[in-house]
């Protein structure tokens, strides 16, 4: 069975997310195919494509929200990787049988049409990891 199938995207974590997007237009050559606000989580997304892989830029829409954390402690830079998976309940059980620690206990819903569930760095050699799945 398939678990990680592919690195989905890398997200980045951005102070002005229309700074952001200008940057990465000029870096890619094209404009972000979607912007995105994920209340949930307080933050606004931008994605781009690049080749088979996406880039997601996360603006926080709050000072207390993760993203505006991650940037106080951490500053602008990547933020996490995501995984794409073909069953995210079978992936998070399976990963949490091999010591790693969920972030959610549920898998919740996600930009870009994504059901999604983050392993916390410390029990992934200090990187935020995301695992996603399509919502069918």
């Amino acid at each position: 069975m398939e678990h990680l199938i592919r690195i989905e995207h890398i997200g980045i974590a951005v102070k002005d997310l229309s700074a952001a997007e200008a940057l990465y237009t000029k870096l890619l050559g094209e404009a972000p195919y979607k912007r995105e606000e994920v209340e949930s989580e307080g933050v606004i997304t931008s994605f781009f494509k690049a080749g088979l892989n996406k880039i997601e830029l996360l603006e926080s829409t709050r000072p207390d929200g993760p993203i505006a954390k991650a940037i106080e402690k951490r500053g602008e830079g990547i933020h996490h990787i995501a995984f794409e998976v073909a069953d995210i309940r079978a992936e998070m059980s399976r990963l949490k049988a091999e010591g790693f620690t969920l972030l959610n206990e549920e898998p919740k819903r996600g930009a870009d049409n994504k059901l999604v569930c983050f392993l916390h760095p410390k029990s992934a050699g200090g990187v935020l990891l995301e695992l996603c799945q399509e919502i069918r």
